[in-house]
C-alpha cells in the first residue's frame, strides 16, 4: 500500500492508478468514509485515460488515526502535501460531501498550475450549520445528535445512516442495496472514532464562503434536490453564486449518495464537464 508522511508525521494512504503522464483526477471522500467510496468513478475515469488518485483523510480508512489535526485546515494541508509528493499538475479535484469542503479549502490555496478544474458533489459549502448569517442552515442540535450517537454506539449509527437518509433508502419505493449499506459501514468502522467525532465539527461549522470566492478555476456543482444529509437549498445554489466560474447541475429526486446510487449519471456529467461539453442528464 502507498503512503506519504506529512510534516507532522501522519501517514496518509492513497491510491494512484493509471499513466503517470495522464491528466490526474483527485477524488476526496465524505465523512466518515475512505478512498474506497470512489471505486466506481476511479475505474470509469481510468478507462477514459486519466490518472486517478484517491486518499484516505487523516483519521479515516487506512491513514493514521491521529490524535489531532482533524479539521479542515489540516485536511487541505494534507492534500497539498500529497499533491506535491506526486507532483500533480493541471489536476481535477472531485469532492463529495465533506470532501467537497476539502476541495474548496484546498483549491482556494493551491499553488499556481496545480488545479485545472473542480467538481463539488452534494458538498457541504458554503456552510452547513444554522446561524445568524446562515438562517437556512441545519440546527446545531442535529450535529450534536450525531456526536452523541457516535459516542454511544457508532457501529449502530454507521448502519442507520446508509440504511436511511444517505442513499435515500428510507424513501417509499426505494430500491435498497444491502451491499452499499455494508460497504458504507465497513469503510466507516475502519476509521478512528475520535476523528469521526471531530470531523462532524469540521464539516458542519467550517465556513467556506471566502474559499469559494477565491477560486478562479471552473467548478461543476452537482447536487440532488432530495439530499437529506446536506440540504440542497442551503448548499448548491448558494455555492454557485459565490463562485467566479461555477455551473450548477441539479438532480431531481436524487439522494446524497448519488455517486453510488446513480454512477452512470454522475460519471457522464463529470466527463462532459472535463471535456468542455454541456451535460444533459440534469437540470440547472
Amino acid at each position: 500500500m502507498a503512503y506519504i508522511t506529512t510534516k507532522d508525521g501522519t501517514r496518509i494512504f492513497y491510491k494512484d492508478w493509471g499513466p503517470k503522464d495522464a491528466q490526474p483526477i483527485v477524488f476526496h471522500h465524505g465523512w466518515p468514509l475512505s478512498a474506497d467510496d470512489w471505486d466506481n468513478q476511479m475505474l470509469f475515469f481510468l478507462a477514459e485515460g486519466y490518472r486517478v488518485i484517491a486518499h484516505d483523510r487523516r483519521g479515516h480508512g487506512r491513514s493514521d488515526q491521529t490524535d489531532n489535526g482533524n479539521d479542515m485546515d489540516n485536511y487541505a494541508a494534507d492534500v497539498a502535501e500529497l499533491v506535491a509528493a506526486l507532483d500533480l499538475k493541471n489536476a481535477i479535484h472531485v469532492g463529495h460531501s465533506t470532501g467537497g469542503g476539502e476541495v474548496a479549502h484546498y483549491v482556494a490555496r493551491a499553488e499556481p498550475g496545480r488545479v485545472a478544474k473542480a467538481v463539488l458533489i452534494d458538498a457541504v459549502p458554503p456552510v452547513m450549520v444554522k446561524k445568524d448569517s446562515n438562517p437556512g442552515g441545519t440546527p446545531i442540535e442535529v450535529f450534536d445528535g450525531y456526536r452523541a450517537a457516535l459516542a454511544a454506539n457508532r457501529a449502530q449509527l454507521y448502519l442507520d445512516i446508509p440504511a436511511g437518509p444517505f442513499y435515500g433508502f428510507n424513501r417509499q419505493g426505494a430500491k435498497v442495496s444491502e451491499g452499499l449499506i455494508r460497504n458504507w459501514w465497513r469503510q466507516a468502522m475502519m476509521g478512528s472514532a475520535k476523528a469521526g467525532y471531530e470531523c462532524i465539527k469540521a464539516f458542519s461549522e467550517t465556513d467556506f464562503t471566502e474559499d469559494l470566492k477565491a477560486i478562479d478555476a471552473p467548478v461543476l456543482v452537482i447536487h440532488g434536490d432530495d439530499d437529506q444529509i446536506v440540504p440542497y437549498a442551503d448548499s448548491a445554489p448558494l455555492t454557485v453564486k459565490l463562485l467566479k466560474n461555477g455551473t450548477l447541475k441539479t438532480y431531481e429526486g436524487l439522494p446524497h449518495g448519488v455517486c453510488q446510487t446513480h454512477p452512470d449519471i454522475v460519471n457522464a456529467d463529470i466527463r462532459a464537464f472535463l471535456c468542455g461539453e454541456t451535460a444533459s442528464s440534469a437540470t440547472a
